[in-house]
């Protein structure tokens, strides 16, 4: 069974934890209530590789969350290492370019391992000032929304980025809450759009995310999974938390 076909909550629990020994011990625990474990950059240089094992452990697909973006050959490389290591999902920085995206897709399909390439746009942490800081131009002229809602520049920056791996054969992606629906509607509804920065409702800090929403807006705004890390890993009873937000998410899916 697909990514895109399993009956298990669209969540992805982010495993950001200090050590394999942790971060096992956390997956085990929420693991009815959540769909994928999400390997990022703090566990994946503490323990190597080998970490990508911990799905087989809890009988979970892997998100390896490593933000690929270098020379088309490094990045096509790194794939299919990925693909060998057993992940069912790898980021790589849309900003990388049409060469990189391509050959990141061509590889992943030729390792036949089931490996899908997922393109981050604008991190959750950025802003528009933060893209003046940068000096990234959006280039971007769409019509204005018929709700009289001003887009941010982040929206522009994420839907055009998003539109060019499209078009270079991705078909997975990463947004903020604040673009999946700018998305849902560019790239329609065989994009599988993955959307971090989502908080449960009453939570009272963004941490260093600075566009972000419930998991019941994400996905009501057309997200496919949601990526939760800080509220269930911090949560007196993390099973507890996990399946709190599943059940929102089944609400809003039933309603829908």
């Amino acid at each position: 069974m697909s990514l895109t076909e399993q009956a298990r909550p669209p969540i992805a629990f982010a495993l950001d934890f200090a050590d394999r020994a942790e971060a096992l011990a956390a997956a085990r625990e929420v693991a009815p209530a959540i769909g994928m474990v999400k390997v990022g950059l703090e566990l994946f240089v503490r323990e190597g590789p080998s970490v990508v094992t911990l799905g087989r452990d809890v009988g979970l697909p892997v998100f390896l969350d490593l933000k690929l973006h270098d020379i088309p050959e490094t990045v096509e490389r790194a794939v299919a290492q990925a693909s060998t290591l057993g992940a069912r999902l790898v980021t790589v920085h849309a900003s990388g370019g049409r060469t990189m995206l391509n050959r990141a897709v061509a590889r992943a399909e030729s390792e036949g391992a089931g490996l899908a390439v997922c393109a981050v746009t604008i991190l959750t942490s950025l802003d528009d000032a933060d893209l003046d800081d940068i000096g990234f131009e959006s280039g971007v002229t769409l019509p204005p929304e018929p709700d009289g809602i001003v887009r941010t520049r982040t929206s522009y920056a994420a839907e055009k980025l998003a539109r060019l791996a499209w078009d270079e054969g991705v078909r997975w992606f990463v947004c903020s809450p604040a673009e999946v629906k700018y998305l849902r509607r560019a790239l329609g509804p065989d994009a599988v759009l993955v959307t971090p920065g989502v908080r449960p409702a009453g939570g009272n800090t963004t941490d260093d995310q600075k566009r972000v929403a419930t998991p019941e807006r994400a996905i009501q705004d057309g997200a496919s999974w949601v990526v939760v890390g800080r509220p269930i890993r911090d949560a007196k009873d993390r099973l507890v938390a996990a399946r709190s937000i599943a059940d929102a998410i089944a609400r809003v899916k039933v309603s829908s």
